[in-house]
């Protein structure tokens, strides 16, 4: 008689982390999102491979081009820092080289994602 709590109650508390099905989810949808986004991506350096950095940097000044674009590298930045957070968590065992390689995880990902954002809006800006 210790415990009352029904089957769903159980489910719903969410585990000892209290985060559920939330870091997966998040990937999946990251995942899906990448998908037409990076194909853009492909698209736009086959299209303007070649061309001169007026040429493309005029091509990025697109609103929805830099729209895009920027809409990429969150995606894309996001999915990464999930991805590598999960091969951390399975794959290193010692608890404060765990910890010290999820934060340096999160630094980089937000660097990269910084700056490739940066590149974009001066491109898109006509920087």
């Amino acid at each position: 008689m210790n415990n009352m709590r029904t089957p769903l109650s159980k489910v719903r508390g969410l585990g000892s982390a209290k985060e559920g099905t939330d870091h997966f989810w998040r990937q999946r949808v990251t995942a899906v999102a990448n998908v037409p986004l990076f194909l853009f991506f492909i698209l736009f350096i086959v299209a303007y491979s070649g061309e001169s950095y007026a040429v493309v940097a005029g091509a990025l000044s697109n609103p929805l081009v830099a729209v895009l674009m920027g809409l990429m590298v969150i995606s894309g930045v996001i999915h990464m820092r999930l991805g590598m957070q999960v091969i951390i968590e399975d794959y290193i065992h010692a608890e404060g080289m765990k910890v010290s390689l999820l934060i340096l995880n999160t630094f980089f990902s937000i660097v990269i994602g910084a700056v490739s954002l940066f590149a974009v809006l001066k491109l898109g800006f006509g920087g």
